[in-house]
């Protein structure tokens, strides 16, 4: 098991490894594995990356986000002109359904709103959304249609986890009520992690996700 000081090592290094991130500007401290990241950023990007960069790095057990999106003048822009765009780029997006996502700015920070089918459109909207100049932080409250019986689900979500994590697959356990999925159990990393998730939000008609998964080095 890694020593707080090396994790810091390691977490200061993969923050430098990824091009997107100014590393010499985000403090990291390390404490029982908890890792905390502090400092100003110039984009939410740049802080959303920092924060996936750092869920990368082996023996990192938690994380806080201290870091603060600090925008220079020439980035600046009115809610208004951050809503147009947003609305212009979601409208854009074929995997999207035209106008069934709600766009709220205020004071920079971005709201998405509204129901989609599928986990994924919920994800693409973020995703198209975060690059956006003079947004500072995006809120992803984008509901989901629930289409399928919970017996279903929870079968479809233990075929994808056989299918993609065999090994972790039989250490996870999946509860479903109504549209809600808990997932209990141990995984071996981050990844493998994420990828238990990202199979539970996959199968149509959740709602949402409890991740009760315990992480085992």
């Amino acid at each position: 098991m890694k020593t707080d000081s090396q994790l810091q090592q390691d977490v200061m290094a993969e923050l430098k490894w990824a091009p997107d991130v100014h590393a010499t500007q985000i403090g990291v401290e390390v404490k029982n594995g908890i890792v905390t990241l502090a400092g100003e950023v110039s984009s939410y990007a740049e802080k959303w990356n920092a924060e996936r960069a750092t869920q990368k790095v082996n023996g990192v057990k938690a994380l806080a986000v201290e870091m603060t999106v600090k925008l220079t003048s020439l980035v600046k822009r009115t809610d208004a002109d951050i809503a147009e765009s947003a609305r212009n780029i979601l409208n854009w997006t074929g995997s999207l359904p035209e106008d069934g996502i709600k766009v709220l700015v205020e004071g920079g920070w971005l709201t998405l709103s509204g129901d989609v089918e599928w986990q994924y459109q919920r994800q693409v909207a973020a995703e198209c959304v975060r690059n956006l100049v003079g947004v500072i932080g995006v809120s992803n409250q984008i509901g989901l249609r629930p289409s399928l019986s919970a017996s279903v689900v929870k079968s479809d979500i233990e075929a994808a986890l056989k299918r993609r994590a065999a090994d972790d697959a039989k250490s996870i356990a999946v509860e479903v009520k109504g549209s809600d999925v808990t997932l209990t159990g141990t995984v071996h990393s981050w990844a493998e992690r994420d990828l238990a998730t990202r199979s539970a939000w996959g199968a149509a008609g959740v709602r949402n996700v409890v991740d009760k998964l315990t992480l085992v080095y």
